[in-house]
This record gives C-alpha cells, structure tokens and sequence, in this order.
C-alpha cells in the first residue's frame, strides 16, 4: 500500500492486465474487476495473481458492465480508479445503440461511484484511436481536437463501426460528466497496441500487428497508414498521467505512424525467417501517411521507450515462448 489503493476495470484484458502489473511493481495495491457471467468459460487468472506483489497488494472482484453497481465494492478506499473495460463486438452482433447506451451508462454510474466514494481522486479512462480517425477529412495530422464523426462512420458501414461509435460517444459522455460534476477525469487515447501479452489469450490488436508473419493478409484490409504503440508504453502513460498533477482532458498515446506499405517491407527485412510475402504490399504502395500527434502527452515530459523494432521483437519472443511461433 505504498502508493495507497487504486482500481483497474476488466483486468483479463490486454492492457488491463499488463497494467496491473505495472501498478504493482510500482508499489500500488490494486483492486480489478472481471467479468463473472461469461457462458462456459471458467476464468483463468493464474496470470493475475501470480503476478509479483499479487499475493499482498492484489484483490479480485466480479463486477460486470450490464451491472454498473456490481463495481462499486471494488473501489472501497480508493484513491485512483483506471477505467479500462470496454465490450469489443468488431463483428456487430450486438446493434450500435445497445452496445453504445451499454458503454456510456456503465462509464457514468462508474464514474458516480466514483464521486459518491469520496476518495477516489482521478479517474483515468482508457479511449481508442477509434475515437479520433474516423472523420472524413483529408487532414494530415490528429490531435485531441480531433474526434470521430459518428454519422460519417454509420454512412460508410465501416468494419467495426459500432465499436468505433460507442468508444466516441462515451469518451464524450465521460468527459461531459466529469465537467459537469467537478470530477477529476483524463482519458488515454492509444493507437493500435502492440507488443508481448501476459493474457492466455493472444489480444486481437496483437494478433493483427503479427499477421503477415503468421501467413494472414489481414492488413491489406486496414487504412492505408497505421499508428502503433507499444503495450508497456500504454501502461506507463497511464500511471504518468494518474500522478501527474497537471493532467487534464484527453491525451493520445501513439509512438510510430507508419504506412501499411511500410510496415510490410519492415517485417519482411527484420525477420525473412518467416518468409512474408510480398505479394499483399502491392495494394498500399503509394499509400499517404497519416499522423496521430502524441505532443500533448510529449509535453508533460513523458517519454517513449519502445520503437517498431522493440514492439515486434517483443512480440515474437512472446509467441515463441506461447508456442505460437516456432523458432
């Protein structure tokens, strides 16, 4: 309890998880929450609370966002709350008004328990690039002026759209909330997360980030330039920003834009064990590149740690040692 008690929403997940980690290597207790009503599936979080410090400073709590005020208990004498849990439905089984009203009135009555509880002292909400890119403008460089325009995403049927819509809508509806009631709140928006997983689970951004090596031309389907940051530098900005006593409002997190084109040649030269082909780079050859500026977050002082080659180096270390990679 050094660093006193904070709480981390849907701890199995990717950056939940490998946050939690951090948390406690930085000298935090940790409450987490995770989903108990998943059909068939009994949960796993040997990789939770095996972590060092867990077995002190780590506590387990089932809380679900179709029950907002099943968090509540977990955020008992906390002093910080990183709202980090987000239903991920790219395929739309679920319409965009259900998965969107689902979002933003779970990220309100969060953070309500948060007001009500009296020692929560920032909230620090974890956004997506999917909140700011999504536009219809030709502009060359995002910033966190820029925000997704939601009728230009439900008019062009985007893949992954109502996901898009509901991470939009309740950033805004977070913000909105936290002005409206004097609550201390700052959002992390990061770009496409890459990088080693703790999870049993190989996460989606992951999984995407690795396809060319994996034999999957999945990326011919992505816009046309990709901005890419690494997992533990996703982490880190989250815990900067929670102590930073001058944090306010949004903050993207994004370390390397880089076109599509770009990407595949860099993977195809660093590892030719994998024998990528270069057939799938022909459909982005003459692709512009689109920068996600991270100014804000560079002005605070924070710094990046990690560049492509160490987010795709870690990567695969991680694969290999998953058995996911032969060596």
């Amino acid at each position: 309890m050094e660093k006193g008690l904070v709480c981390v929403t849907g701890g199995t997940g990717y950056v939940a998880s490998w946050l939690i980690m951090r948390l406690l290597q930085h000298g935090y207790a940790v409450n987490t929450t995770i989903r108990s009503n998943v059909p068939d599936q009994k949960k796993d979080v040997s990789y939770l609370t095996n972590l060092p410090g867990a077995s002190e400073r780590l506590q387990i709590f089932n809380a679900d966002l179709d029950k907002p005020e099943s968090f509540n208990d977990s955020f008992q004498g906390c002093v910080g709350v990183f709202h980090v849990a987000h239903t991920i439905d790219f395929e739309g089984k679920e319409g965009e008004e259900t998965v969107t009203k689902r979002s933003i009135n779970a990220t309100i009555s969060i953070l309500r328990a948060c007001l009500e509880s009296k020692t929560v002292k920032r909230v620090v909400y974890t956004s997506s690039e999917s909140a700011v890119k999504f536009n219809g403008n030709a502009l060359s460089v995002l910033d966190e002026t820029s925000w997704t325009d939601v009728d230009f995403v439900r008019s062009s049927k985007k893949y992954g759209g109502p996901y898009y819509i509901s991470k939009t809508l309740t950033e805004r509806a977070a913000l909105e909330f936290a002005e409206t009631h004097g609550l201390d709140l700052v959002t992390v928006v990061p770009t496409f997360i890459h990088g080693p997983f703790i999870t049993p689970h190989c996460p989606g951004s992951v999984r995407v980030s690795m396809s060319p090596i994996l034999g999957d031309d999945i990326l011919r389907e992505f816009p046309t330039c990709i901005s890419i940051v690494h997992v533990d530098d996703v982490a880190s900005a989250h815990i900067f920003l929670f102590e930073y006593l001058n944090a306010r409002g949004r903050y993207i997190c994004s370390a390397v834009d880089i076109t599509v084109h770009e990407l595949q040649i860099f993977i195809k030269e660093r590892y030719p064990e994998y024998n990528v082909s270069s057939l799938s780079l022909l459909k982005h050859e003459e692709s512009k590149k689109i920068l996600i500026s991270s100014k804000k977050l560079l002005d605070t002082g924070f710094e990046y740690k990690y560049g492509l080659e160490q987010m795709y180096d870690d990567a695969t270390e991680c694969f290999k040692q998953k058995g996911l990679l032969s060596n």
